[in-house]
């Protein structure tokens, strides 16, 4: 069976519009086209949808600052190898269909983060039935503009941080690798393959995975430890944990691997400096390769001395 993706072929041709008539420095204005606007309103950056205020964006500070432990939960098929439901309640941002992991083994996450529009076209009903009022939620521009043209009024309860791209930033042009290193709050990779931005209010690098942009928000937060669920890489074509092979989402992961783990490489030597230790649940993980450590705590063959 052909691997579906159940994006509107409207998005294809806004997409090319929008590149014609805007040009390659704007062409991501086409996230929010047409309808969505993200605006002033007092002290408060409003998300407006076909002219009516649909919810209110909120800053990284409401994930917390200085937990002891926090958790990126990713949908890769490790997943399935370890004892998710020993995560402490609201200390783990699940990531796409990770979702499915709600109410279950995670009753009660941090947030939810969602930076491609692929997965609300295919699975908006999974959030709409799982993600409870006043639930914090990290989306992109492209997700929050996707969930409005499904439906507007959902995002009125929730508590919603933009996932903004630092280099193609909402309402402005795109900035160039120069750009971005004068930037105070960013340090770019060696070889310009990655970036991390320690201020993700102002922006983050979205490097091919929403895993990485979430590493962005939890560094901001400056936990001692950040932990790693479900983030393979190296098997991103193969079934998530929530999927079989014959109903399998399209991945762009595997494609842009390298890409990925400099991203991920420059969040580990950032951590570092911090003082945030970092470990990875999947023994499978490509992260291994760019120096990040295998836990085997959350294994379920593990067995405490």
């Amino acid at each position: 069976m052909a691997k579906r993706t159940n994006r509107p072929l409207i998005r294809s041709i806004v997409k090319i519009g929008t590149r014609l008539f805007l040009g390659s420095d704007r062409a991501h204005f086409q996230d929010h086209i047409p309808g969505l606007a993200i605006t002033s309103i007092q002290s408060n950056r409003a998300i407006v949808y076909r002219g009516r205020q649909v919810g209110i964006l909120q800053s990284h500070e409401i994930l917390g600052h200085g937990q002891a432990a926090v958790y990126v939960v990713g949908s890769a098929p490790s997943i399935d190898t370890c004892d998710i439901a020993k995560v402490e309640p609201g200390s783990a941002i699940l990531l796409n269909g990770a979702a499915h992991l709600l109410g279950s083994k995670i009753p009660q996450p941090l947030a939810i983060a969602v930076e491609d529009e692929r997965f609300i076209w295919r699975h908006f009903e999974l959030l709409q039935k799982n993600v409870l009022v006043n639930s914090i939620c990290l989306f992109s521009v492209q997700v929050i503009r996707a969930i409005c043209e499904h439906d507007p009024s959902w995002l009125s309860d929730k508590r919603i941080i933009l996932i903004d791209s630092i280099s193609r930033p909402y309402g402005s042009r795109r900035r160039s690798d120069a750009e971005l290193s004068q930037l105070n709050f960013v340090t770019m990779g060696d070889n310009g393959l990655g970036g991390i931005s320690s201020a993700p209010d102002r922006g983050v690098f979205q490097g091919g995975s929403v895993a990485i942009s979430a590493m962005q928000f939890l560094i901001a937060c400056r936990p001692k430890l950040i932990g790693l669920f479900g983030i393979d890489i190296s098997n991103a074509e193969s079934p998530r944990f929530y999927e079989t092979k014959d109903d399998t989402a399209f991945s762009g992961i595997a494609l842009a691997e390298a890409r990925i783990l400099g991203h991920f490489a420059t969040a580990l030597d950032v951590c570092a400096k911090q003082g945030i230790s970092v470990e990875c649940y999947s023994e499978k993980s490509a992260l291994l390769a760019a120096g990040y450590r295998y836990s085997d705590r959350f294994s379920l063959t593990h067995h405490d001395r």
